[in-house]
């Protein structure tokens, strides 16, 4: 078990300190758990609401309109099911030291672009580069 790392609250990681220090790695891990809570409260709340609107509504209009926010909460919950997949794959890539560096190439990936997106796993060159060849490929 690693020893808790300190953390001033106003911390950001820097370009200048060592990549994927102690304090940037415990840096994104805290951000990634906060951003997983956010996200299974907001899951906990789409539950409620589908099992609210789940009455029975006499209305056809009403009921089309209550089935179609229905699909938009189940669409929602599961694009947020996925995410949280991604973030759990980040804080094991943290755990094993793989964090901040590109699936594809191997190089560090940018801290702004990992601030952004925490759950990044390529270099933004390496992701356009994925995307273009994903495009090329596609079946339209």
């Amino acid at each position: 078990m690693k020893a808790e790392v300190f953390l001033p609250d106003d911390y950001r990681p820097a370009e200048d300190e060592p990549f994927m220090n102690d304090r940037q790695l415990e840096y994104f891990r805290r951000k990634l758990i906060i951003w997983k809570q956010e996200l299974i409260g907001q899951s906990a709340e789409t539950l409620d609401n589908l099992t609210e609107s789940a009455r029975n509504v006499p209305d056809l209009a009403d009921r089309a309109s209550e089935e179609t926010d229905r699909a938009l909460e189940l669409r929602t919950r599961d694009r947020q099911r996925k995410l949280i997949a991604k973030i759990d794959a980040a804080l094991r890539r943290i755990e094993s030291g793989e964090y901040g560096y590109c699936e594809m190439t191997g190089e560090p990936i940018s801290l702004k672009r990992l601030d952004a997106r925490p759950i990044a796993t390529m270099t933004l060159e390496a992701q356009e580069r994925h995307e273009r060849r994903e495009k090329v490929h596609r079946d339209d």
